[in-house]
C-alpha cells in the first residue's frame, strides 16, 4: 500500500493498493452514518466489499451513468434523498465510482448542511490519478462542463488499482489523457517525478492493465498533483492552472461534441494542441511539440479530432471563453522556457495552426 499525503489543512491521505477498499472503517471511524453514492454497475461490484469495511450503518444511493448526469436536477435529486433519509451535518458520504460520481457526490458534499465530510473511492484511472484529488467539485451546465462547483477537500481517497481490471477499453484509455498530462507537466528529460521512466519502461504493462505497474502510475500521479494542490488549494496563487494543461480545448470539445469524445480523449487532443500553440507561440522548440503528440500516441489515444474538418473554429473560441480560467479573453496553460504557464490571448496565426494540427476546419 502506497501512502501519498496531500498537506492540505485538514491534512489527508491517498491510499493507493490492493485492499484500498478496506481502510474505508478507519477513515470513516465514528460516523453516525454514511451515504455511499454510486452508479449500478459500479455498486454490483464494490459496494458490499466497501459497506462492510465501513462499520456504521449506510444506505446506497445509486446516480444515473454518463455525463448528463452530472447536473443540478441530480444535485437537488440527491439532496433530497439524503434529507429524508435523515443525514445530519457529523455523517458523510462516500463518492464511489469514476469522475462523474465522485464530482457530483463531492460538491453535494460541499453543500449540503453548507458541508459535510466526504470520501473518495475511485473506480476509474482518470479519477484516481486526477478527479479524486484536491477537491475541486463541479457539475455541469448546457453552457459548459463544470460551471458550477465549489472547492471541498475529503477526508481521504483510496485507490485499488484492481478495480481498473473490469473498466471498458475506451474508459481506461480515457484515463491515460490524464496520465499523458502529467507526464508532460514536469521535465522528461531530468524525469524528476520518474512517471515518464515508467511509461517508457512499461507502456506494455500499464496497456496490459498490470495492477502493479499501474500502482507506481497512480502513486506517481497522485503525487504530482497533491504537490501542486498543496501550494495552491483554492486555486488562488495561479500554480494550480497548469493541472489544465490540454483542458482548454478538451472542455471545449466536450462540450461542442456533446460528449461524445470521453474526457481523457478530450484532454489528448488538447495536448497535442497545446504543444501546437505553444511551438507557434515561438516558446517551444519542434522537440516539445513533437513530444506533445508522441506521448498520447504511445498510450493510444487520439491526437486528432474524428471529423474534426467539420467543427467551426470560432464556436470552439467561443466556448474557450467561457473557460473557468479566462479573464475576459482566452487563456491557455502551455509549456515555456520557464515551464508551464498561463498564457493570454495568443495571436489568430497561431491558433490557426494549433487548430489545424489537430484536423480542426481543415478539409
Amino acid at each position: 500500500m502506497k501512502r501519498v499525503p496531500v498537506e492540505v489543512e485538514p491534512r489527508y491521505e491517498i491510499f493507493v493498493g490492493p485492499g484500498a477498499l478496506a481502510r474505508a472503517g478507519d477513515l470513516l471511524e465514528g460516523r453516525r452514518r454514511v451515504a455511499v453514492v454510486s452508479q449500478a454497475g459500479i455498486a454490483a461490484r464494490y459496494a458490499t466489499e466497501l459497506r462492510g469495511a465501513i462499520g456504521a450503518p449506510t444506505e446506497l444511493f445509486l446516480m444515473d451513468d454518463g455525463e448528463e448526469a452530472k447536473s443540478l436536477a441530480t444535485v437537488e435529486w440527491l439532496g433530497r434523498e439524503l434529507a429524508r433519509w435523515g443525514l445530519l451535518r457529523d455523517d458523510a458520504i462516500v463518492a464511489l465510482g469514476g469522475g462523474v460520481v465522485g464530482d457530483t457526490a463531492g460538491f453535494v458534499a460541499a453543500v449540503y448542511h453548507r458541508g459535510i465530510a466526504v470520501a473518495q473511492v475511485p473506480t476509474t484511472l482518470l479519477a484516481m490519478v486526477d478527479a479524486a484529488i484536491g477537491g475541486k467539485t463541479a457539475v455541469n451546465l448546457p453552457e459548459g462542463k463544470n460551471l458550477v462547483g465549489a472547492f471541498h477537500h475529503p477526508i481521504g481517497v483510496l485507490a485499488d488499482p484492481e478495480t481498473l481490471s473490469s473498466l471498458p477499453e475506451r474508459e481506461f484509455r480515457s484515463g491515460l489523457g490524464e496520465v499523458a498530462k502529467y507526464a508532460l507537466l514536469t521535465d522528461v528529460v531530468e524525469d524528476p517525478t520518474g512517471l515518464t521512466g515508467v511509461l517508457r519502461l512499461h507502456a506494455a504493462e500499464v496497456l496490459a492493465r498490470d495492477p502493479v505497474v499501474l500502482g507506481e502510475v497512480v502513486a506517481r500521479c497522485a503525487a504530482i498533483k497533491a504537490a501542486v494542490v498543496a501550494r495552491d488549494p483554492l486555486e488562488q496563487t495561479g500554480e494550480r492552472a497548469t493541472l489544465n494543461l490540454g483542458h482548454t480545448l478538451g472542455h471545449a470539445l466536450e462540450t461542442a461534441g456533446a460528449y461524445d469524445l470521453t474526457h481523457g480523449e478530450a484532454v489528448a487532443i488538447g495536448l497535442v494542441f497545446a504543444g501546437a500553440l505553444a511551438g507557434a507561440c515561438e516558446r517551444v522548440g519542434v522537440d516539445v511539440v513533437d513530444r506533445y503528440q508522441a506521448v498520447p500516441q504511445a498510450l493510444g489515444l487520439p491526437t486528432e479530432v474524428p471529423d474534426g474538418e467539420a467543427l467551426d473554429p470560432a464556436e470552439l473560441v467561443a466556448l474557450m471563453r467561457r473557460d473557468k480560467k479566462a479573464a475576459g479573453g482566452l487563456t491557455f496553460v502551455l509549456p515555456g522556457p520557464n515551464g508551464i504557464e498561463r498564457v493570454d490571448d495568443p495571436p489568430e496565426h497561431a491558433l490557426r495552426y494549433a487548430f489545424a494540427s489537430v484536423g480542426i476546419g481543415v478539409g
